[in-house]
């Protein structure tokens, strides 16, 4: 495996930065603190994820079924779907979209499948200004960064952090608050909802039953960008889709608590289309672009399938000690943490070994599968790819001499039974720059375990 020099050296940046550590451990704290109070909602908690799970299981068995039924309810109202099969399909869509409204901006709501196709820089190139309405995207965008976290974008940063970028782009007070902030970017935001022609979000669930793309926010921007602009486009996976409208209230809880604590979010939008003749208010054309990317063959494989029942909640990224140490951007790809460690290989945003070595960033420690809402097995996943991995054969050729040495000392008892010193050697000459510099290499007990056990010490 070669892992990428960027990865080791972003790693070892974040995970020795005291700063760093320290204001995510606060905010990842605060958030785990509402998790707590969240779960308390659920007379029986477990029943609900399985619950959960066994409907996430019957949608993907029945997916391609479930997508036609979506698409025939959506377009009875008068939507547009169009069906994107890699990132490159999805961007010529929503320019074609874009230069037939001739917009030159778009106010976009929060939107991890517009990180995965690249679509602000894309539309960028094109000479159309991105506005990122989502508070923690806008925050993000103003440092020129991608999202730290699929839930909350700029959670790498303090108040002082935001204050002082504000201050240098805008002339803002250095001191000022989170409200003040707030408030701010909410006066410069509602001049541009009002302004763009165009409106672009993602769906956290499509409903089958009823053809509706469900948003949810706390902060109301995506009922800003799908109501204000005349034109709306909703970039979704095609894994989001759920069979009927009264999973709803599984899900939508399930989401809020895993998500950010609370029992509901504070803005759940479900749209059926565009505006209708009876409404007041809304697009008078609505878009909803289906994305593969990959999709397809990850629900092809039974071992991987269950990856496609994540529902971005965010929570294996907060319970991963190794999410939070190395932090979102050093994975250096949309979906960062265990969730995005199964998903980045097999998703069309690069080659399978471009994102393989995220699967070895992790202990196994189970904690990632144990937070999971509908309870996908994440480390299992990881060992897949790892198995995978080694059957693609993309080992290097020292990883794999390493190996043989190895298993030709393991199986050998004399080999095992060398004097100590002649092991100490060995293993400073080769190991010791592998182990790290801040770490102590350990050293070989003076007597092998076959040795004890013979004496009768064992």
């Amino acid at each position: 495996m070669q892992i990428p020099p960027s990865f080791l050296e972003n790693a070892e940046k974040k995970g020795f930065s005291k700063n760093h550590r320290k204001t995510l451990k606060f905010n990842i704290g605060k958030y785990e603190a509402k998790v707590v109070q969240g779960k308390r909602q659920f007379a029986d908690l477990e029943h609900a994820r399985k619950l959960a799970k066994n409907i996430k299981w019957h949608t993907m068995a029945n997916l391609p079924r479930l997508l036609l039924e979506f698409e025939h309810h959506f377009t009875a109202r008068g939507g547009k779907v169009i069906w994107a099969e890699n990132a490159e399909e999805a961007q010529i869509a929503v320019q074609k979209i874009l230069e037939a409204k001739e917009a030159k901006m778009v106010v976009k709501s929060k939107s991890m499948i517009t990180e995965e196709i690249e679509l602000n820089s894309f539309l960028e190139k094109k000479g159309v200004q991105v506005v990122e309405t989502d508070l923690g995207e806008f925050i993000v965008q103003l440092r020129e960064e991608p999202p730290y976290h699929i839930v909350t974008p700029a959670m790498h940063l303090s108040k002082e952090d935001v204050a002082q970028l504000f201050h240098e782009k805008y002339g803002t007070p250095a001191d000022s608050t989170p409200e003040s902030i707030t408030a701010f970017v909410r006066k410069e935001l509602r001049i541009l909802f009002q302004q763009a022609k165009v409106g672009i979000s993602g769906g956290n669930f499509l409903v089958a039953d009823t053809g509706s793309v469900v948003l949810v926010t706390n902060e109301g921007n995506a009922r800003m960008a799908s109501t204000f602009p005349d034109t709306h486009i909703a970039i979704v996976g095609i894994e989001k889709v759920i069979p009927s409208l009264n999973h709803l209230d599984l899900f939508l809880p399930l989401l809020a608590t895993y998500g950010t604590g609370q029992d509901l979010t504070v803005y759940n939008t479900i749209l059926n289309g565009p505006r209708q003749p009876h409404e007041h208010d809304g697009p008078s054309e609505m878009y909803v672009i289906l994305l593969d990317n990959g999709r397809t063959e990850i629900l092809e494989d039974p071992k991987k399938r269950q990856s496609l029942y994540c529902i971005r909640c965010g929570s294996c990224l907060n319970a991963c000690p190794v999410y939070k140490t190395i932090g979102g951007h050093t994975y250096d790809s949309p979906y960062s943490g265990p969730i995005g460690s199964v998903l980045s290989p097999h998703l069309h945003i690069g080659e399978f070994e471009d994102y393989v070595h995220l699967s070895h960033a992790s202990s196994l420690c189970g904690k990632c599968t144990e937070s999971c809402p509908v309870k996908i097995d994440i480390h299992q996943m990881l060992l897949h790819n790892r198995h995978e991995e080694a059957a693609w054969d993309t080992q290097s050729r020292s990883e794999l001499r390493a190996w043989k040495a190895w298993r030709s000392v393991s199986l050998s008892r004399t080999k095992m039974n060398v004097p100590r010193f002649a092991k100490n050697i060995t293993a400073n000459l080769f190991l010791k720059k592998l182990w790290g510099p801040r770490r102590e290499f350990p050293k070989f007990p003076s007597k092998t375990f076959n040795q004890l056990w013979k004496k009768g010490k064992v």
